[in-house]
This record gives C-alpha cells, structure tokens and sequence, in this order.
C-alpha cells in the first residue's frame, strides 16, 4: 500500500497537472501520451494530481511530446515563494 499524500505533495501535483493540461491544449491524453511513449492513464494521473511525483523519463517525454522546456515543468512543481 502507498503512504497517502502530503497537502504539500498533492499541491505539488495539481501545479504540475494544470500546467500539463494547459500545454496538451486541444490536443487528446491519447495523442500527447502516444507522443510521449506512455500510457494514456499516466497522462490522465498526472493531469489530475493523482501522480505528484512522475519518473523523471516520464516527465522528460512529456516535455518533449508538448513542446515545454523540461526547466518549465520542473519550476511549475515548485511552491510560490521558493527559489527557482
């Protein structure tokens, strides 16, 4: 069994999903995730929070299949106030 999320951890999750939905645009999970060579569900977890903290390969793929700097995604999981 999982250990359950932090706010922190959960806060850090839904930055890194909206800032994913938001370059994914109009464009399907399916697409980005064919894209990125992974799953739709990974995409959709990520997306939604559920998957705060992403393989780094995952999130590499991801950046690449929608066009964002890796240095974007990782500053997007930082809270507001701290160093970037």
């Amino acid at each position: 069994m999982r250990t359950p999320l932090t706010p922190r951890e959960r806060q850090r999750g839904e930055r890194f999903g909206a800032l994913l939905r938001q370059a994914r645009g109009a464009r399907s999970m399916v697409e980005v995730a064919a894209a990125a060579g992974v799953s739709a569900e990974t995409v959709r977890k990520i997306e939604t929070g559920r998957s705060p903290s992403s393989a780094y390969f995952t999130a590499a793929a991801l950046a690449a299949a929608l066009g964002v700097p890796l240095g974007e995604l990782a500053t997007s999981c930082l809270p507001d106030g701290e160093m970037r």
